[in-house]
């Protein structure tokens, strides 16, 4: 939980300095732009893991619904939102989580649901993956920012090492 903590300053710090040219740039046509990212980044707070961890504190046996969040960012067009509401969002869902995750007591975080392609999938393990998932995403906008500046810069970048 605190380092959920310690990623939202995190997130609030890469999000707020990203420049406007930069929130909808990409690498390759493929890539998610900074855009992309935070929107996922926010449906993911509140549709999967904090929803699953719910749902499994409160009932070891509940079904998970199936969730496909790869297909949302084209699903739910997010190259055409506003960044500063989205960014908004999920700065108050991470806020929201953090308070509802530290006014839990006594709760059985071994409570898994048995999943049928990846067996048990208990609370524990989605707070854990959750706190993976921000560490790939603050990997994903920090590989944006460093790449947009390769791509912009006329200066060498040899100085500051290989990024890889």
């Amino acid at each position: 939980m605190n380092e959920l903590e310690a990623n939202y300053k995190i997130f609030k710090r890469l999000l707020k300095s990203s420049l406007k040219t930069q929130i909808n740039w990409k690498l390759k046509p493929k890539d998610w732009n900074m855009l992309e990212v935070v929107y996922h980044i926010r449906d993911e707070e509140r549709e999967d893991f904090r929803l699953r961890i719910e749902l499994l504190l409160k009932e070891a046996s509940a079904p998970l619904s199936d969730s496909d969040p790869e297909s949302w960012v084209e699903d739910r067009a997010y190259a055409l939102q506003d960044f500063k509401k989205v960014r908004k969002e999920f700065l108050k869902e991470r806020r929201s989580s953090i308070k509802w995750l530290r006014s839990l007591h006594k709760s059985n975080w071994d409570n898994a649901y048995i999943h049928p392609k990846y067996g048990a999938m208990s609370a524990r393990m989605f707070l854990v993956n959750c706190l993976a998932h921000d560490y790939l995403r603050i990997r994903q906008m920090i590989k944006l920012k460093y790449s947009y500046l390769k791509t912009h810069t006329k200066k060498s970048m040899k100085y500051a090492g290989d990024w890889e």
